[in-house]
């Protein structure tokens, strides 16, 4: 899982990523709604919604001219039983 792990980091490390995804946890969002959160160019937010897309944390659909947003849990999921699986054996030692 180092690979995707890798990845997934990447994209977290910046505050930016990390407000879309907080902005993507209630509800599904449209490119433009995302994007007036943030006073950057429509270039930097489609690099940053690409670097959330390639980690698999965010998945996109098109309707017409709107680009759709939406968390995608599994990712997180998968992170999160890595980390507490990282965390018992930190403790643990061996079992």
């Amino acid at each position: 899982m180092a690979g995707p792990l890798n990845e997934v980091f990447k994209a977290i490390a910046d505050p930016t990523r990390r407000e879309i995804l907080r902005l993507l946890r209630h509800e599904e969002l449209s490119a433009g709604e995302v994007a007036a959160h943030f006073d950057m160019s429509k270039p930097t937010m489609s690099h940053h919604f690409a670097v959330l897309k390639g980690a698999g944390l965010i998945t996109s659909r098109r309707e017409g001219q709107t680009i759709w947003y939406s968390l995608d849990t599994t990712v997180l999921e998968d992170v999160l039983a890595w980390s507490m699986d990282m965390a018992r054996g930190a403790r643990g030692g061996k079992q």
